[in-house]
């Protein structure tokens, strides 16, 4: 795998990622990383790689959009010294263009979105060890669908960000487009934004194979 032992593995978000982790800073005991695809991803380290301890910490932010994440950048992030970074964000800077239209300054451009994960990703990669950029996504088959097609595009971004720095880029759209092929929507997320367990484990599952974790640990082993 190519996050080594003892690294500090950051992720960042927002509601997605958030799923009720602990405040200020989600990391240590008690279930502090929330109830979604960063504690998942977590457990299965440390339950397969408990020769190669990972500290974890989450600092989603439901609500945010890619300009949030600029705010909050120094403290949420650089202050942190993470050695992994995972970001994933996207959903509201689509979504507020949808379900609040009478307030555009709440939703985010695509040029703004570019240029915005463009300069966080450029000024932070030399800070890393590695990076990763997951893309939005929404729960709907139908490619159509006004917002699912906004959220391409948005997701055409995130990946073309990735290539343009040398990261490792994530397709989460893709892993649900998967799974939309047998199950309806309502059966991984309940609104087409929010996921329940199932379309956390597709999220954290995407993340982990990009990382290169291998599924068998006995097959590992030998």
């Amino acid at each position: 795998m190519l996050i080594t032992p003892r690294s500090k593995l950051l992720f960042i978000g927002d509601s997605i990622t958030d799923c009720g982790r602990k405040r200020p800073v989600a990391e240590g005991l008690f279930d502090p990383l929330g109830n979604g695809y960063v504690a998942q991803v977590s457990a299965i380290l440390g339950a397969t790689y408990p020769d190669r301890p990972m500290r974890v910490i989450n600092t989603g932010c439901s609500g945010n959009t890619v300009r949030d994440l600029k705010t909050r950048w120094q403290g949420d992030v650089l202050d942190l010294k993470p050695d992994w970074l995972s970001i994933m964000i996207g959903t509201n800077d689509v979504w507020r263009q949808f379900d609040s239209p009478l307030f555009p300054e709440v939703a985010v451009p695509i040029d703004e979105y570019e240029q915005t994960l463009d300069a966080l990703v450029g000024t932070t990669k030399p800070l890393l060890k590695g990076m990763v950029l997951m893309t939005p996504f929404y729960a709907e088959p139908n490619l159509a669908d006004a917002m699912r097609a906004k959220m391409d595009q948005y997701g055409k971004v995130v990946l073309s960000t990735a290539k343009k720095h040398g990261v490792i880029g994530v397709d989460t759209q893709a892993a649900f487009d998967r799974a939309l092929k047998h199950q309806h929507s309502t059966n991984l997320s309940w609104d087409r934004v929010h996921p329940n367990a199932i379309g956390h484990m597709l999220i954290a599952r995407s993340f982990l194979d990009a990382v290169g974790y291998v599924w068998s640990p006995v097959r590992r082993e030998k």
